[in-house]
């Protein structure tokens, strides 16, 4: 009885410092502050629920983005009438002085995101952001490793030229020096 107390303790300790990465997965993929924290608590709950199915502890990260994309998907089928994913509008929160830089870069690239297709941005956001392997978002999302990789590949891609494009728009006296960028 104690063992399993120990045990459930140390789960939920390790269940909660993926709590960050769960939310930041979420949010790229919503981009709606309110619903990534749905998205997250529902996650979290059916963790703890259904620990006794999780097999072998080094696979917790994997095992929970997968729990995420089923929440997310039952999220999407139950308010596909009421709500078009594309109609979704990115929050954006102030940024400090300090960072301005920096946050102009993120927004940059968090718009880009936004304009991929769902697939290519669950992949890019759990390989790019998240550390995942393709054999884990193959997994996370139950598509072949294959699709994984020409997703990522597509996403990739279409993220660049979004930038570059962006850039060029920006600031069309530094075409030539964009042009050097690879």
């Amino acid at each position: 009885m104690i063992s399993n107390l120990c045990k459930n303790r140390q789960f939920k300790r390790e269940l909660s410092d993926y709590r960050e990465n769960l939310y930041r997965i979420a949010y790229s993929w919503c981009h709606n502050p309110a619903l990534a924290d749905d998205l997250v608590q529902e996650t979290m709950s059916k963790a703890l629920k259904n620990s006794g199915q999780l097999r072998d502890p080094k696979t917790l990260r994997a095992w929970l983005y997968r729990i995420l994309s089923n929440c997310w998907r039952d999220h999407f089928r139950r308010s596909r009438d009421t709500v078009d994913i594309d109609d979704v509008i990115l929050i954006e929160k102030d940024t400090p002085e300090l960072c301005h830089d920096r946050q102009m870069i993120i927004n940059s690239v968090r718009r880009a995101i936004e304009h991929l297709p769902m697939g290519q941005r669950q992949v890019i956001s759990l390989v790019d952001l998240e550390g995942c392997t393709y054999i884990e978002v193959a997994g996370i999302l139950d598509v072949p490793i294959g699709t994984v990789m020409s997703r990522l590949s597509r996403a990739r891609k279409a993220l660049k030229a979004k930038l570059l494009n962006d850039e060029i728009r920006q600031d069309p006296d530094n075409v030539c020096h964009i042009g050097t960028v690879k």
